[in-house]
């Protein structure tokens, strides 16, 4: 596996603060488990929670599944973000197009999908913000993600260098 070329995703919610920190740290440590060489960060579309670690339930239920998203801090998708990295994942429909007009001509379509396309049979394009609505929606949201992340590794197990 280590002729595999490295890839670099990043994942995209509203305030980086709740999915895209369990996107990131969900999908870091599968693409590590499977042997492929990967570069995983997460962003938000907005401002208001710069610097900031994930959300403490983002934490709890990452934290219940063996995860340590602790170290994570929030940052705001930058134009250059389309540069950096191949793939970039949103959470829902909103952030997909609230980036589209944040980074303007340095959008690529190529590039940008939202993270349930992964997995084409859920009825649901997409992730829900489980900001607003207490506990029970982060195990939810944690397992449509870690769902979306499996057929992500299986997408990009076969990808070898050029």
């Amino acid at each position: 596996m280590n002729n595999q070329k490295e890839v670099s995703i990043l994942m995209v919610c509203l305030g980086n603060i709740c999915r895209s920190p369990l996107a990131e740290g969900i999908l870091k440590n599968k693409m590590e488990a499977a042997g492929i060489p990967c570069r995983v960060d997460s962003a938000g579309t907005g401002n208001w929670h710069i610097g900031s670690a994930p959300h403490p339930d983002s934490q709890k239920v990452a934290a219940l599944n063996g995860l340590d998203i602790s170290y994570q801090r929030a940052r705001q998708l930058q134009p250059e973000d389309f540069e950096k990295h191949d793939l970039i994942l949103f959470m829902d429909r909103q952030n997909k197009e609230d980036g589209k007009q944040m980074v303007g001509a340095h959008w690529q379509e190529s590039k940008a999908r939202l993270l349930l396309d992964s997995v084409p049979h859920k009825n649901l394009s997409d992730v829900p913000d489980p900001y607003f609505g207490g506990w029970d929606g982060f195990p939810k949201v944690y397992q449509l993600i870690e769902e979306a992340c499996d057929a992500i590794v299986t997408e990009f197990a076969g990808f070898e260098s050029r």
